[in-house]
């Protein structure tokens, strides 16, 4: 592995240290934007969204009817995932781009760099989705609750299954993670070119990812701060409206018929079983095999990605597919500040 030239002194690089310095960084950035993002999911979710009429207004409308922690309903569930969901995005991220590359020392393209940072995306749903499943169901609530109380209910009622709604569109969207690595890349490189906000020279380091990882390191903090900035903006507007499509169905529950009020998805015996063959007859194993029925059918217009995308365009225009963007972007600038100098005084202090 090789290391960076910071002003002639020699930093060794560690992928220890980086997954500790990337962790605790992103939970700072997590803490300082978390306020922003219930201010977005209070816009994306219909249900409550007519209760604030700007961002400043949902703010402050929040802290008075809910108090300062009310802005941090549901930080619970993706603080306690931050350092799994580092791991596994780097990871992924590393072995997707290895897997595209001939050699080592090869340098990835821009468009080798977007398709892993999709796939890694792709890879981090999994995560993603019984994690944001939790704050969003609790950033929706206008009463106090824990996330292990809405986990365990979502658990009861529905299952494992339950966890995982709304795990398409999380897939869909983290695709966006393409468009955030390609213009962090791409930003870097340009300051790379240009001379620009240099702090020293790169070393060189075997493994691809590593090495962006030092020619980034061989950046300011500016510069890291503005490719950070760039990147997120770029990510977020390639996502956003798959990201309300996300929360609307996350932020719902299946709805079914009146007579089956929340009827879960059961069990029933193959044809022309009765219960009674079904449990005491000896006939072979394959006739006592019980088959998986949905059960009622949800009529929740939230229910999956299409239904969702199709019921908003036509109850709410196109606009609604950017609601909430704007904190969003606001919140791009703190997070990303926060974010790289925590990074930063992390690394040097473990170095």
């Amino acid at each position: 592995m090789g290391d960076v030239s910071n002003g002639g002194e020699q930093v060794q690089l560690d992928p220890t240290v980086d997954f500790i310095a990337g962790t605790i960084s992103g939970m700072a950035g997590l803490v300082v934007g978390f306020p922003f993002d219930t201010v977005k999911v209070r816009f994306q979710s219909p249900a409550i969204a007519g209760r604030y009429s700007s961002t400043w207004n949902a703010l402050s409308t929040i802290i008075r009817d809910e108090r300062v922690l009310g802005l941090y309903r549901g930080i619970t569930s993706p603080l306690a995932t931050v350092a799994l969901m580092n791991g596994l995005v780097f990871a992924s991220y590393r072995f997707l781009m290895k897997m595209q590359l001939e050699s080592a020392d090869a340098t990835p393209t821009l468009a080798q760099i977007a398709l892993a940072g999709a796939g890694s995306g792709i890879v981090s749903s999994l995560i993603t989705t019984p994690t944001e499943l939790i704050k969003i169901r609790q950033q929706s609530l206008l009463v106090p609750t824990t996330a292990r109380q809405v986990a365990w209910q979502i658990f009861r009622e529905q299952g494992v299954r339950g966890l995982y709604r709304g795990v398409g569109a999380t897939a869909l969207r983290d695709v966006g993670y393409g468009a955030y690595f390609f213009a962090y890349e791409a930003t870097c490189r340009w300051f790379l070119a240009s001379g620009g906000g240099l702090k020293g020279t790169v070393a060189g380091g075997e493994d691809p990812a590593v090495r962006m990882l030092e020619e980034a390191g061989s950046l300011g903090w500016g510069a890291l701060m503005v490719a950070g900035g760039v990147a997120g903006v770029a990510g977020w507007v390639f996502t956003f409206p798959m990201d309300v499509v996300k929360t609307r169905i996350q932020a719902s529950q299946p709805i079914y018929a009146a007579s089956t009020p929340h009827a879960p998805p059961k069990f029933v015996d193959a044809p022309g079983m009765t219960t009674t063959t079904a449990t005491t007859s000896r006939s072979p194993l394959l006739a006592r095999v019980r088959f998986f029925s949905s059960g009622p059918k949800d009529l929740n217009p939230y229910r999956s990605t299409w239904s969702t995308i199709v019921h908003s365009y036509r109850t709410e225009g196109p606009r609604v597919f950017f609601r909430g963007l704007s904190p969003t972007l606001i919140r791009a600038i703190p997070v990303n500040m926060v974010t790289f100098a925590t990074f930063e005084a992390v690394v040097k202090a473990l170095s």
